[in-house]
């Protein structure tokens, strides 16, 4: 019997995640009843160039908000700029019938602009550098 090969790569391949997706969906169907994975953005374009210069990439599934990246360059901060971008997309998620979201962010990133905006922290994780780690949290959206 051929042994399956398994690779380790640092390189996002669109049919890889295509694949994996799937079946993930399919699993869910199956198990759930439901498969309602999807990508929520919000991006902040320049208004004359349209060049994208920040937001938010998560994802939604099952009745769970995924905030998986956020920034903004530091010409963008401290304006509210944030907060309405983070108001998209809770919003967006209740829309798509989210009760919760989760994130992490990095102590020394925003964890404070998180807890500004309603979301508290339910785990930490250091990290091996000293007063680094990783702050994990929620929020209810409903």
């Amino acid at each position: 019997m051929k042994q399956n090969v398994i690779v380790v790569s640092d390189n996002t391949d669109p049919e890889f995640e295509k694949a994996i997706g799937k079946g993930l969906d399919e699993f869910n169907l199956q198990t759930s009843g439901l498969s309602d994975r999807r990508p929520l953005c919000v991006m902040v374009r320049d208004p004359d160039t349209n060049e994208i210069l920040g937001g938010i990439v998560g994802r939604t599934s099952l009745g769970l908000a995924f905030l998986d990246l956020f920034h903004l360059p530091d010409s963008l901060r401290g304006s509210g700029l944030g907060t309405k971008i983070l108001q998209a997309f809770e919003d967006e998620a209740r829309e798509r019938g989210c009760r919760s979201a989760v994130l992490y962010t990095i102590s020394f990133q925003a964890p404070g602009f998180y807890k500004k905006n309603g979301w508290r922290s339910f785990g930490e994780i250091e990290s091996d550098i000293e007063g680094v780690s990783r702050i994990f949290m929620t929020k209810k959206l409903y």
